[in-house]
């Protein structure tokens, strides 16, 4: 059989103009600042305040069970990505593994959780401008967006796509300039903070974790938590455009969960730490800047850091921009992606000169205008996009368990030790995050995901009826857990006690259910997975198209 390398390098894309295709122009430091990119966004400037609003110190604890989240799961993607360095690689592994109807649904979850960041990035970075006089009129009282704010939401969106039509190679330089600054800041707050107003009796003042284990466990999901942690996937949604893929797209992925692990709960510790007493007096749930927009930068006009302040008010604009500018990149990247899989128009495959998926990404463009419509605020996005991302992140630990036991001896630049137990572990946990977002946004993320199967699935039976090359394969037996799992966790979330949940089952209870049906569906899935022959045909009917050359 034919190594990937070499199934890459010989056959040239059949789309587009003869000789254009995604040019392999990033190194590691680009892959990993993709990544590092992605992590530190909006996410840093709203998660240590918000998560303490819900858990009080004990947000803490909350970051602990975010990180073992992430981590697990970016061991996962490290493998598969090593294994299969191709765009969009997020929407391709459940393809490879469970066939067409596995992969249309993860492809769509993949790109809709892409699609939606960049808006949410923007919303921050106008958030955080109500600082100005003149961009006061942005937002109504309500935190949505007024018309004027509006129209410089889609300024900012146009300026994302922009850049990224410079080509891959501009987009690198350009996230590797911001993304230094929005590490240097962070760190640069939590040096400060730590050591010119730093109070240890504000961990225990109203009491360590006045909100129960409830308040830790929804802060995890509902408070950003594990928004902010996420972003490790573009080194993989990249890797098609990677100059060692095999090598760096690991390195990639777990570097940059270290980084920003350790960036995002150092700023919770400072954050809780420095808060003057007055601001929480009436508990943490009515935690009060007033006055003053944007929680860090509000903290340090308050303890009379007022230079600090201004630095944090300009890297409020530098950092959702550098993760709505890479984002917008990733979306372009999986429309790609799903259309090599056969489940959109190969319109989607069109390269221009610069090797940028031109079509994709004017896609990605007007899919982020849409998202200021239903959802204009930053807090309504968040919890909407946590479910569609972690459902996407779910296909990972599902597909990894069918590789390993369909295709033991694949070859594995990173071959995850105790991926046996570590794969099932990460499944259950994308399904915790789920379940914790609640009802309430779950009841709306189905909204989305039937959306996705008309539109995905529309295509599908027209290129199948009309016999098109890209016709794609719907294996209805090896998905036959897929809607099991999606109705599952729908009633389990309905029946729970997260986000307008009845309540009928009592926590303690509630995870109990998730994690053992989750353990289930893991078992039954990896268990009818695609036969070997069967997987190694997908995996080379993709790639052998896929990226050539530069």
């Amino acid at each position: 059989m034919a190594s990937v390398d070499q199934l890459v390098s010989s056959v040239s894309p059949p789309t587009g103009k003869p000789g254009r295709s995604l040019r392999r122009e990033v190194g590691l430091i680009g892959l990993l600042w993709a990544s590092v990119g992605s992590i530190i966004g909006s996410g840093w400037l709203y998660g240590a305040k918000n998560a303490v609003v819900v858990a009080g110190p004990a947000a803490m604890i909350s970051w602990g069970i975010g990180a073992v989240a992430i981590v697990l799961l970016a061991f996962v993607h490290a493998e598969l990505g090593g294994m299969f360095p191709v765009a969009g690689g997020t929407a391709r592994y459940p393809h490879y593994t469970f066939g067409g109807l596995a992969g249309m649904s993860f492809g769509w979850f993949s790109w809709l959780q892409a699609a939606t960041v960049a808006p949410i990035e923007v919303e921050a970075m106008i958030g955080y401008a109500g600082h100005w006089e003149f961009a006061k009129g942005f937002l109504n009282d309500n935190g949505t967006l007024t018309t004027s704010g509006f129209v410089v939401a889609v300024f900012l969106m146009a300026v994302f796509v922009a850049v990224n039509f410079l080509g891959v190679r501009v987009l690198s330089h350009t996230n590797s300039i911001t993304t230094w600054l929005k590490i240097a800041v962070p760190l640069g707050t939590i040096l400060v903070l730590a050591v010119t107003n730093f109070h240890g009796s504000n961990f225990t003042s109203h009491g360590f974790a006045p909100f129960g284990v409830k308040g830790v466990l929804s802060a995890v999901s509902a408070s950003g938590i594990i928004f902010a942690l996420l972003g490790f996937e573009q080194a993989i949604q990249l890797a098609g455009e990677s100059k060692n893929p095999k090598r760096d797209i690991p390195r990639a992925v777990l570097g940059s969960v270290a980084i920003g692990t350790l960036i995002y709960v150092g700023l919770q510790v400072v954050f809780i730490g420095a808060l003057p007493v007055s601001s929480f007096v009436n508990g943490w749930d009515n935690l009060d800047f007033p006055g003053i927009s944007g929680p860090f930068a509000g903290l340090a006009t308050l303890v009379g850091l007022g230079w600090l302040a201004w630095v944090l008010y300009f890297d409020a604009i530098v950092s959702p921009g550098g993760t709505g500018l890479i984002y917008t990149t990733s979306t372009s990247r999986i429309s790609y992606g799903l259309s090599k899989n056969g489940y959109a128009p190969q319109l989607f495959e069109r390269i221009d000169k610069r090797g940028v998926p031109w079509f994709g990404l004017t896609i990605s463009f007007v899919t982020g205008v849409v998202c200021f419509l239903p959802f204009p605020s930053w807090q309504e996005l968040v919890g909407f996009i946590v479910s569609a991302s972690v459902l996407m992140y779910a296909g990972a630990p599902l597909a990894f368990g069918a590789l390993r036991r369909r295709l033991p001896a694949h070859e594995r630049p990173y071959r995850l030790p105790g991926g046996g137990l570590i794969a099932p572990l990460a499944f259950v946990v994308s399904s915790l995050i789920i379940y914790w977002a609640g009802w309430h946004t779950l009841s709306r993320l189905a909204v989305a995901i039937l959306i996705g199967y008309l539109l995905l699935g529309s295509y599908a039976a027209y290129a199948i009826r009309k016999g098109l090359p890209n016709a794609p394969k719907l294996e209805w037996r090896a998905a036959q857990w897929l809607p099991v799992y999606l109705v599952g966790m729908g009633l389990i979330s309905w029946q729970g006690g997260f986000g307008d949940g009845t309540g009928n089952l009592p926590l303690g209870w509630d995870i109990a259910a998730v994690t053992a049906f989750s353990v289930a569906v893991y078992a039954w899935a990896t268990r009818v997975a695609l036969p070997a022959e069967a997987i190694q045909r997908n995996i080379e009917d993709v790639e052998v198209v896929d990226e050539g050359g530069h």
